[in-house]
C-alpha cells in the first residue's frame, strides 16, 4: 500500500481521534503542561499505544462479525439475567456518559468561538448544537466522515501553529518522554489516560468501519487507518501540552482552557490565541458530533434496534444526547463539573467494556481465524489491567478515599 492509498484509508479512525480530542483532553493536557511542564509527555505516548490496541480489536470485531459492539454484547450471553444487565450497562452508562461528554464538548467548543468573536458562548453553543444536528440528520456517513476528517486537520494545524509560535524547549520535550511520576502527578496521569482511552469510542469504531468497508478483506486498510489516525490524535494532544508547558512557568494553575487561550496573546501575540481558540472549537465540534453517534450505535445495537443512520430510533437516540448538551449550555452548566462527571462515568464503564472486548476477540464462533493471537491478548490484558486500575481509582476518588 503506497502513501496515497494509506491516506485514502483514513476515515473511521480519524472519527475516533476526533472523539477523544475534545475539550476534556484539551483541558487536561493544558492543566498538566502548565503545572508540570513536559514531564508527563510519556503518559500521552503510552495512552496512544493502549488506545490503538483496543481500537484495532474493536474495528476488527466490527469488520469480521458484521456486528457493532452493542450487538455483540447482547448476543454473547444465553443467560437472560446477564444479557439484561449487559444491556442496562450499555444503554445506561453509554447513554449517560455520551450525554455528559456532549455537554462538555459543546461548552468547550463554544468557549473557543467566544474567545475569537466576543459573542457569548451560550449563543455559539446553540449554533454548534444545531449545525451538528443538521450534519447527523443527513444520515450520509461519507459526508459526516469527511467533515470530521477536515476538522481534525484544522485542529492539528491550529494546535501545532500555537505550539510553534510559543517556542518550546526541544530538549525538555525529549526528556518528557522518559517515564517518571513527579510528586502529586498521579491524578493528572489518570486524567490523561482517561481522556484518551474512551469507552464509547470502542462502540463507535466497531460500527463506523462497517459504513466504510465490507468485511475481513479490508482489515489491513482499517488497521492502517487506526494506527495513523490515533497517532495523529496523540500528536495533537502532545502539542497542546507542549504549548502550555512553554507558555507558563512550571506550577501555574489554569482554571479553564478558555483562560489559557487568552493568556497566550501577551506571550506569543494574537495569532497564538486565535490558533489555539480555533483548535478548541474544532475539538469541541468534532466531539459534539461523534459522541451522539457513538451513543446511538451503542444503544440501538444493545437493544436490537435498526442501527441505520436514517432510522427514526437511531436519530431519536442521538437527538436526545445532543439535546442534553444544548440544554446544558442554555442552563449555564459548568464545563469543568460536566467534564469531571463524564470522566467518572467513563472510568466506571471502560473496564467492563475492555474486559468484554477481550472476551469477544477470543470467540472463534464469532471471529473464526481472526481471533486474537497471544501478542494481542497480552497487550490487551496489560491495557485492561491499567483501565481497571483507573476505574477503581476514579471510584475511590469520588468517594473521597484518594
Amino acid at each position: 500500500m503506497n502513501v496515497i492509498q494509506r491516506l485514502k484509508a483514513i476515515g473511521p479512525g480519524a472519527m475516533v481521534a476526533a472523539a477523544f480530542i475534545g475539550p476534556g483532553t484539551v483541558t487536561t493536557a493544558s492543566v498538566t503542561g502548565a503545572r508540570l511542564g513536559y514531564a508527563l509527555l510519556w503518559t500521552i505516548a503510552f495512552s496512544i499505544v493502549a488506545t490503538i490496541v483496543l481500537q484495532e480489536m474493536s474495528a476488527r470485531l466490527g469488520l469480521v462479525s458484521g456486528e457493532g459492539l452493542g450487538e455483540a454484547l447482547r448476543n454473547r450471553f444465553d443467560n437472560p439475567l446477564v444479557e439484561y444487565v449487559s444491556i442496562f450497562l450499555v444503554v445506561g452508562a453509554i447513554g449517560i456518559g455520551t450525554a455528559a461528554y456532549e455537554a462538555g464538548n459543546i461548552l468547550g467548543g463554544a468557549a473557543g468561538l467566544a474567545t475569537i468573536t466576543g459573542v457569548s458562548s451560550t449563543v455559539w453553543g446553540v449554533v454548534m448544537g444545531l449545525v451538528a444536528g443538521a450534519l447527523l440528520f443527513t444520515g450520509k456517513y461519507k459526508l459526516i466522515e469527511r467533515a470530521l476528517v477536515g476538522l481534525v486537520i484544522v485542529m492539528a494545524l491550529s494546535f501545532v501553529a500555537s505550539a510553534v509560535l510559543i517556542g518550546p524547549d526541544l530538549g525538555a520535550i525529549a526528556v518528557g518522554f522518559v517515564p517518571g511520576i513527579p510528586d502529586g502527578s498521579l491524578y493528572l496521569i489518570t486524567g490523561l489516560i482517561g481522556t484518551t482511552i474512551v469507552g464509547y469510542n470502542l462502540f463507535l469504531h466497531a460500527s463506523n468501519v462497517q459504513e466504510r468497508w465490507s468485511g475481513p478483506a479490508d482489515i489491513s486498510e482499517s488497521r492502517t487507518d487506526t494506527i495513523l489516525s490515533i497517532a495523529v490524535g496523540g500528536f495533537i494532544t502532545i502539542t497542546i501540552m507542549v504549548t502550555a508547558a512553554a507558555a507558563f512557568p512550571t506550577g501555574t494553575e489554569i482554571s479553564d482552557v478558555g483562560q489559557m487561550a487568552q493568556q497566550l496573546e501577551p506571550l506569543a501575540g494574537p495569532y497564538a490565541k486565535i490558533f489555539f481558540s480555533i483548535g478548541l472549537f474544532a475539538a469541541g465540534f468534532t466531539s459534539a458530533t461523534t459522541a451522539p453517534l457513538a451513543g446511538a450505535w451503542a444503544t440501538t445495537g444493545a437493544l436490537g434496534w435498526d442501527s441505520d443512520l436514517k432510522s427514526p430510533k437511531f436519530r431519536a437516540v442521538w437527538g436526545v444526547i445532543l439535546a442534553v448538551g444544548v440544554l446544558s449550555v442554555l442552563l449555564g452548566g459548568s464545563p469543568v463539573q460536566i467534564i469531571v462527571f463524564a470522566q467518572v462515568v467513563n472510568g466506571v464503564l471502560l473496564p467492563i467494556v475492555a474486559i468484554f472486548l477481550i472476551y469477544a476477540m477470543n470467540q472463534t464462533d464469532l471471529l473464526g481465524e481472526f481471533t486474537n493471537g497471544r501478542v494481542a491478548n497480552a497487550l490487551g490484558a496489560i491495557v485492561t489491567l491499567i483501565v481497571v486500575w483507573l476505574g477503581l481509582r476514579t471510584l475511590l476518588s469520588v468517594a473521597g478515599v484518594v
